[in-house]
């Protein structure tokens, strides 16, 4: 199975700002590493994380910066998180309840994200891993984004202002003092088997603090993500259909194969590329439809169409109907198309 880690675009958006706040070239380092534009309106889709480390990288040496991935965290917050794992969050009883949750819908974040939790004497390591990441340079830039996401969970529970007694990285990284400075009764460890903060066995217990009722979510679901090609790329693509979509020689780049490869991979599959790219904009254009009050001309561009009238008779061969009519329906009941049954 091919490894191919994504992130969600919310954690590339802070590196972003850094760059281009000290008056960096930001679009064109994004280009470089194959990275969509308009980082801050595709928040919750999800490009390859590797480039998207290799950007940061870039950021932090063309610029002359230190300590970008902290400086990074120190902007993101609880609300960061994607809705699917905030909601879990804040129905959870209890900080245990929460960490379970957690660590069953880590993928949501980052899709090869493990997370897992040890005992040690009388604390609780919460453990974190990118699986098909080993050896990669500089993913002390991910794994702060890691360490902070698991810390505002527990803050949740333990109060705004609790930090942990131990913050470790798999990466072999030495904070500066800067950093070391800014949390001044906490440890820094590095080249651990995994990345990971401690917290105190009691907190386990602790009651949630936020006054929400809780709901009646299945106890088993499962994100559903699957580490083939086909879903990879389902995951991957939407961030660039406003830019009308990758290329094939591109895609094939992004996820580490030839493109002939590719192509053996997809037709396995049933598919084309132009057939996958399809379904993936009729999905995104329904979700749009559905989900937003967008113009129907601007989920059209949203969506990698050429024009509306294009947009139109895409959407009408696929679905029956045209888009206006779609959202008219879907306004009143749910309409479900099953853009799988698209021809290849």
């Amino acid at each position: 199975m091919t490894v191919i880690p994504l992130t969600r675009c919310q954690f590339v958006i802070p590196f972003a700002e850094i760059h281009s706040e000290i008056g960096g070239p930001t679009a064109a380092l994004l280009a470089k590493f194959r990275l969509p534009a308009s980082l801050e309106e595709k928040a919750d889709h999800y490009v390859p994380l590797l480039p998207a480390v290799r950007f940061a990288t870039a950021a932090q040496e063309k610029q002359g910066l230190s300590e970008i991935a902290f400086r990074a965290a120190q902007r993101l917050s609880f609300d960061h998180l994607s809705d699917a794992m905030r909601i879990r969050i804040r129905h959870s009883p209890t900080l245990l309840v929460a960490l379970q949750q957690m660590c069953r819908w880590a993928p949501v974040e980052d899709t090869n994200l493990r997370l897992w939790l040890e005992r040690c004497d009388g604390n609780v390591k919460i453990c974190s891993r990118l699986l098909g990441t080993e050896g990669i340079p500089h993913l002390e830039m991910s794994q702060w984004l890691q360490n902070i996401f698991v810390m505002h969970i527990v803050r949740q529970f333990a109060g705004a202002n609790w930090t942990p007694r131990v913050i470790a990285f798999e990466a072999s990284y030495a904070p500066s003092i800067e950093v070391q400075s800014r949390w001044p009764s906490t440890r820094f460890m590095s080249g651990q088997k995994a990345s990971w903060i401690e917290v105190p066995i009691q907190f386990l217990s602790y009651p949630n603090r936020a006054d929400i009722a809780r709901s009646n979510l299945p106890a088993t679901e499962r994100p559903p993500f699957g580490g083939d090609v086909v879903s990879i790329l389902k995951l991957t693509l939407p961030a660039y259909l406003d830019e009308g979509g990758p290329a094939l020689a591109q895609v094939a780049e992004m996820v580490g194969l030839s493109i002939r490869s590719l192509q053996r991979k997809l037709s396995l599959a049933g598919l084309t590329y132009s057939s996958l790219l399809e379904q993936v904009r009729f999905n995104n254009a329904t979700r749009l439809l559905r989900e937003t009050e967008n113009k129907i001309i601007d989920v059209a561009f949203s969506s990698g169409y050429a024009d509306p009238a294009h947009f139109s008779r895409a959407f009408r061969r696929i679905a029956g109907i045209t888009p206006r009519e779609f959202r008219e329906r879907s306004s009143g009941a749910q309409v479900g198309i099953d853009s799988s049954s698209l021809p290849a």
